[in-house]
């Protein structure tokens, strides 16, 4: 055989070497790290899609629950992984926030490390005011606020997550002064909102409703451009004229470097499952709209998001000790 010849047979080989992966992919389970605890809004959307992701890409789904760091724990062992396809992450907008807010002091970078699979699903944070709060509407609060500035407090579960910044996107849009009080967590702060010690905060419609129907709290106003099915009688803030471009992302990302029809693969299947009538029913029920977009899209998504958070935490001045 000549060099030539065996030259373009390996050459060919190589080529055919991501199909042959592809086909055979998977071999064994697939690991998804969703870097928090069971029970929250990563889980409940992720666990809708994985039996029948499961069922058809033929091999088990193994979820992960890793928190802690602010998600950056599980995130960054999967920085880590082979990109093989094997070793996924499934997370929100704090996988969108994270790269603005701790800059260099986030162990990996996430434009780098990373590649988008699919965005899964998209859900509008809702404004949540305490009744004692003398304001109804959106209007109403903004007129309160301007009136006596700085009286009026929001919570959040903390520095730099997504209530706290679509807090400061209110503040920016309606040149408003409100003060932040930052918890350790989602759930103490929702707690002592209904409470009544604190009185607005952004929060989740699948959190909320039951408050919101027992009349414990109020809704002035949701992000998205449209009105929730979930809560349809809310407005959204561009019905009023602001823009609070705030809503929830939940994405699957696997590690840079990952062979595109693995990932294509792994995309297709996910968002097969998405497409399913009985999930998009009980994730639609909680106030989710599942995308399940391609690879391509929901990688240049991703970094369109990553490059906005970024410029909003600096604009707010946003720090995290």
């Amino acid at each position: 055989m000549s060099l030539r010849a065996w030259m373009l047979g390996l050459l060919s080989c190589l080529a055919l070497a991501p199909a042959i992966a592809s086909d055979a992919f998977p071999e064994r389970p697939i690991r998804v790290v969703i870097p928090y605890a069971p029970g929250g809004g990563t889980d409940i959307v992720f666990r809708a899609i994985a039996p029948l992701a499961s069922a058809s890409l033929g091999q088990q789904i193994v979820i992960e629950n890793r928190p802690g760091g602010a998600t950056i724990i599980g995130t960054g062992a999967v920085a880590q992984a082979a990109p093989d396809g094997y070793t996924l992450v499934a997370s929100d907008s704090a996988f969108l926030i994270n790269p603005g807010l701790f800059k260099a002091k986030l162990p990996y970078d996430t434009l780098e490390k990373f590649q988008g699979v699919t965005m899964m699903a998209t859900a509008p944070v809702i404004l949540l005011v305490h009744p004692s709060v003398p304001a109804k509407t959106l209007e109403e609060l903004i007129a309160l606020a301007k009136a006596k500035p700085g009286s009026l407090n929001y919570a959040s579960g903390g520095p730099g997550t997504g209530p706290h910044l679509a807090g400061e996107l209110l503040k920016q849009a309606a040149g408003i002064d409100v003060r932040h009080i930052p918890y350790k967590g989602t759930a103490p702060a929702l707690t002592d909102l209904i409470g009544g010690q604190v009185q607005m905060m952004f929060g989740g419609i699948s959190s909320a409703r039951q408050h919101l129907e027992s009349g414990a709290l109020r809704a002035v106003a949701l992000t998205g451009r449209q009105r929730n099915p979930a809560v349809p009688t809310v407005p959204t803030f561009a019905e009023k004229g602001l823009e609070v471009a705030a809503d929830s992302y939940w994405g699957v990302y696997a590690p840079a470097g990952t062979p595109a029809p693995i990932v294509e693969k792994l995309s297709t299947h996910f968002s097969r499952a998405l497409a399913d009538p009985a999930v998009q029913k009980k994730l639609a029920e909680l106030g989710y709209q599942t995308i399940g977009n391609a690879p391509a899209e929901h990688d240049r998504q991703y970094r369109e998001m990553v490059r906005q958070w970024s410029a909003v935490i600096e604009k707010g001045r946003i720090q995290v000790e």
